[in-house]
């Protein structure tokens, strides 16, 4: 358990705060953002999600850097991504705020990609997140972000930044998801 896995694991335990936050209704007042009113406990745990999500970057950039990438890590840092997107994700259709079919999609690939991964490791083998898949997190936490922040900034400006970025994220999930399992096929074809 080094210092990098101890930063995917606090990025862990950082996920049932940012609930709490977003689904207990605390009465802290809200902010006016153009036309719509951020309630200061969804600005709290944004800012909680941002954090967490830059963790990230953090753990990955220590870990190399410092020639500390474990197995574990490589198992830990894409389970910890994908508890926290998906808790933001089924919070922001909760709200209202993204498409339940959209969140169906991107949900499923992350199962999909898990059941491989769980295969590979059965088999020996550790797959880890490549390119396209770092892109698609990178585009999924900055559409959350907005989408939690009531797409601001650019609410004063009328612009749907926050769910136009969900739906770049939605195509980058589905050809990361589709680019893994076809670079990959070889696990689920030669596993016992």
């Amino acid at each position: 358990m080094n210092i990098p896995n101890k930063i995917t694991v606090s990025r862990i335990l950082l996920i049932p705060v940012f609930i709490i936050l977003m689904s207990i209704p605390f009465d802290w007042g809200e902010w006016q953002i153009g036309e719509a009113e951020l309630p200061i406990t969804h600005f709290a745990a944004a800012l909680l999600f941002i954090i967490a999500a830059a963790t990230d970057w953090v753990d990955g950039h220590y870990a190399r850097k410092y020639n500390l990438v474990t197995n574990l890590g490589k198992f830990l840092d894409p389970l910890a991504d994908k508890l926290l997107v998906s808790a933001a994700l089924i919070i922001l259709v909760e709200m209202g705020v993204a498409p339940a079919w959209v969140v169906i999609i991107i949900i499923s690939r992350e199962f999909a990609v898990t059941g491989l991964r769980l295969v590979a490791a059965g088999e020996g083998i550790v797959l880890a997140a490549g390119s396209m898949g770092k892109l698609k997190t990178a585009t999924q936490m900055i559409a959350i972000a907005v989408l939690l922040l009531h797409n601001f900034p650019f609410s004063y400006i009328g612009f749907p930044f926050g769910i136009s970025m969900l739906y770049i994220s939605l195509f980058f999930t589905v050809y990361s998801g589709v680019e893994y399992f076809i670079k990959n096929w070889h696990v689920m074809r030669d596993s016992k």
